[in-house]
């Protein structure tokens, strides 16, 4: 799966360079084995943000941005990794991520799909596992007809201002009862600049995932 998603990122011609940070020697092995280049990282991280500082810091040179990619992303596209890297080079935007229109209800209910509520401008309003908005008065098979629902795509962009700042950010109420961190950044008052991609990349994140991205490869 690790090396799906690294040759994806691979092949992002916006991307200057291309890391695997891990505290895991297999995953370590893995990716050295295929030519990728890994930053080990401490095991004790509370987050993927927390790794990613690390990793960055261990570059020993300043980069505009930094793209955390996620792991259990092995059908990301490099397409959507350069829709990220414009979001981050607009004016003004220090924290970015991607989501894409949800098309069956199954995926609004399911609380291992991340949903996500936007403004006006596109800045996300609040994630959550729970259907948001909960649609009243009508049959959840009905709630995608009527309102446009959003899934988060696991990944982020950040300036390098950005990443420390949150990284030393206390873990929020929101962030502990959703178990999601992004939450903690919106509580402190920050803004998450999102784009709409059409494309799709299914996360791994149970058995039947795995199961069901296997049969798509067979």
């Amino acid at each position: 799966m690790i090396l799906h998603v690294l040759e994806n990122a691979q092949r992002c011609p916006d991307l200057a360079k291309v890391v695997v940070a891990t505290d895991h020697e297999e995953i370590q092995r893995t990716v050295e084995d295929a030519g990728g280049e890994v930053v080990t990282t401490l095991s004790e991280h509370q987050s993927g943000t927390d790794r990613c500082l690390e990793a960055y810091n261990k570059q020993g040179e300043e980069f505009d941005a930094i793209v955390n990619i996620q792991g259990d992303e092995p059908r990301l596209e490099s397409a959507m990794i350069s829709e990220l890297i414009q979001i981050m080079n607009k004016p003004g935007v220090k924290l970015g991520t991607l989501v894409k229109r949800i098309e069956e209800v199954r995926d609004i209910l399911d609380p291992n799909r991340i949903k996500v509520a936007l403004n006006s401008d596109n800045k996300a309003l609040y994630f959550s596992r729970s259907p948001i908005p909960f649609y009243k008065g009508l049959m959840a098979k009905e709630w995608v007809i009527q309102h446009p629902y959003y899934k988060h795509i696991g990944m982020y962009g950040y300036k390098p201002d950005a990443l420390r700042e949150i990284t030393h950010m206390e873990v929020s109420s929101l962030e502990k009862a959703e178990s999601l961190e992004q939450l903690r950044w919106l509580e402190n008052g920050m803004d998450i600049h999102c784009g709409i991609t059409r494309h799709e990349s299914p996360a791994i994140d149970t058995p039947e995932d795995l199961q069901n991205l296997l049969a798509s490869l067979a």
